[in-house]
């Protein structure tokens, strides 16, 4: 492989750490915000029969794990990363040539409350994209001890409001019959639905559950741009088997790339 060696910002401070088996390569930092789990889980949302040669579009995507796992699942994909803060964008850069998908996988350096610039200069449209995912920080600023460094706090954390904006950007670059999904901790669900309410229709959610008989952790909420269809919860999903293994079907999407059933997007 001829990737690109990032700049020296993180100075070896990062791992390197292999996705979906050993099909991807991916360079984060040590310390601060790191994807696992819940990228994998959103990205699996998206089955290849379905994506196809469709656009997709990785909101805030930190390293690029979202959107690198779609691509490696799904061949035909084009995929936007979008992420504002430039150590991580440049970690993206260098994990796209890492991983041989320079010709279908792009990077656009730009805060989502002001990328008009950013996305006219890289010639990306509004109202583009039939899939747009965002796995957003999870934790409310003030709400829980800002990290010091700047870089990890802005990983983990955002204003209460933000969820508002995100959902506004989202709207914005999916196509008309567009999908955009979004996958948070449970308590934010009802911030989730008030800012797609208006956005998005045919809304899903769907629960993730550590263990069956454990209160789900994360919701993915997907919705249809334009769509009038009403709000449905979806089967759950669980992780793990009482002896702490992920259950042969998790096992799956994590090891050899498969989808989450249910499937959302079909």
């Amino acid at each position: 492989m001829n990737a690109r060696e990032p700049d020296q910002q993180f100075a070896g401070d990062v791992t390197e750490d292999l996705f979906l088996g050993d099909a991807l390569m991916v360079r984060q930092p040590r310390t601060g915000y790191r994807a696992g789990t819940d990228a994998v889980l959103l990205a699996a949302t998206l089955a290849p029969e379905i994506v196809g040669e469709k656009t997709v579009l990785d909101v805030g995507s930190g390293v690029g794990v979202v959107g690198l796992c779609v691509a490696a699942r799904c061949p035909g994909a084009k995929v936007v990363l979008l992420e504002r803060e430039p150590k991580l964008a440049a970690l993206a850069r260098y994990n796209v040539s890492r991983n041989d998908l320079d010709m279908r996988v792009s990077v656009v350096e730009t805060d989502i409350a002001r990328a008009t610039g950013a996305l006219d200069a890289s010639e990306i449209a509004s109202e583009s994209f039939a899939f747009v995912l965002a796995n957003p920080p999870y934790h409310d600023e003030g709400r829980s001890t800002t990290a010091e460094d700047r870089l990890r706090a802005a990983s983990h954390q955002m204003p209460q409001d933000a969820l508002d904006i995100w959902a506004r950007f989202l709207n914005r670059m999916a196509a008309p019959g567009g999908r955009a999904a979004m996958i948070h901790k449970t308590d934010a669900l009802p911030r989730i639905l008030s800012a797609f309410s208006g956005r998005f229709g045919g809304i899903s959610v769907l629960p993730i559950h550590a263990r069956a008989d454990e209160a789900a952790i994360r919701v993915i909420v997907t919705g249809i741009k334009g769509s009038r269809a009403p709000l449905s919860i979806l089967p759950g999903i669980t992780l793990h088997a009482p002896d702490n293994a992920f259950l042969p079907e998790i096992e799956a999407v994590f090891r050899h790339g498969a989808a989450l059933r249910p499937k959302i997007g079909g």
